[in-house]
């Protein structure tokens, strides 16, 4: 078998509990194999990263917009050269943002400087039981994602009745006629159907058809060029499929209760929320998906959490003026907006 790097894409919208799955996958994978991980963030400053747990994990990560957007392509394409040239991993796992119009990922890994060694396998598609009609309704980017997944995790499903369930699968079967289903809590999926290639020997897409080419390497100029004519390319994914944006701010309270009133406060169309928070030398995660949020106590050292006291908050432009609000009921201070797709920054 000529070497090679299979794909697998976790695709879903805000909130849906991709990290989760990507967590699982982490401890399920072989020891023995090498593992990279591409993770894309919507905002200006990573939370998701810290999540991942796991030791001496191969990680790259991209923020600031949609890796399948032309806000953040250039990072994107120079990650995957590096990854095929020098790194070259036996699985790759790209959790996407969940904001991300997946459907260029394919013609992407068959770019040319990549040599073959990229290999598309499967794309899972989170689905949050308890949100997904409600942001189906608004967001043309989960209708992208469902047009393109192949495997539907309906995740949360303790958090929905059962007919909620039914007209989840009966909007996702307008796409595809026999979708694959697994309803679940916690991303808890048989992974081993997923994961060992010789389970899988019969699927022509594991079947490499083209020998890895022997390219010689670009130069950094070489590269910059090949990437400018990309994005000078008129069927590229330029427009990005919903106007959203984030805001981060700082708190430097004391006492938990600000930030509960600052949740409670928050304009319903802010779509998610997430952040450290440090109260009596202890850290807790603060997650918030579209009006449901929690405060629980975390277990990553607090050596790991690079952000503490920070909250990076999704929402469209019309979000932002109620989140300022939001934050009059305690000490925080807006650090900035930031629009990945029109590669503007307000201050």
């Amino acid at each position: 078998m000529y070497e090679m790097t299979r794909v697998y894409l976790i695709t879903g919208f805000l909130g849906s509990g991709k990290t989760t799955l990507l967590n699982r996958i982490i401890d399920f994978f072989p020891k023995e194999k090498k593992l990279t991980i591409l993770m894309n963030e919507f905002g200006e400053i990573g939370i998701d990263g810290t999540l991942v747990q796991g030791e001496n994990i191969d990680m790259l990560e991209i923020s600031k917009g949609s890796i399948f957007c032309v806000c953040v392509k250039t990072d994107f394409i120079k990650g995957l050269y590096e990854l095929s040239t020098k790194v070259q991993p036996d699985v790759l796992l790209i959790e996407s943002t969940g904001v991300a119009n997946p459907s260029d990922l394919k013609r992407d890994l068959k770019l040319p400087i990549f040599s073959n060694r990229f290999h598309f396998v499967e794309q899972f598609c989170m689905v949050d039981a308890a949100h997904f009609l409600d942001a189906y309704e608004t967001y043309t980017s989960l209708e992208k994602q469902i047009a393109s997944s192949t495997v539907f995790i309906i995740n949360k499903i303790d958090q929905a009745p059962p007919e909620k369930i039914a007209e989840i699968k009966g909007v996702i079967r307008n796409f595809h006629p026999e979708p694959f289903f697994y309803e679940t809590t916690y991303g808890n999926i048989p992974l081993e159907k997923f994961f060992f290639p010789e389970l899988r020997a019969a699927r022509a897409d594991l079947a490499p058809s083209v020998e890895q080419g022997k390219a010689s390497l670009l130069s950094d100029k070489d590269l910059d060029a090949f990437i400018d004519d990309l994005l000078d390319s008129p069927d590229l994914e330029i427009t990005p499929p919903d106007r959203l944006m984030s805001v981060t701010y700082q708190w430097s309270g004391h006492d938990l209760k600000e930030v509960e009133a600052m949740a409670e406060n928050l304009p319903h169309e802010v779509i998610r929320a997430k952040g450290f928070l440090k109260e009596k030398d202890r850290i807790y995660l603060f997650n918030y998906v579209m009006g449901d949020w929690s405060i629980e106590k975390s277990e990553i050292p607090k050596n790991q959490v690079e952000h503490k006291n920070v909250i990076v908050f999704i929402g469209p432009p019309e979000s932002m003026e109620g989140i300022e609000r939001a934050s009059k009921t305690g000490n925080w201070l807006n650090m900035g907006t930031y629009q990945p797709f029109s590669q503007t920054q307000a201050e």
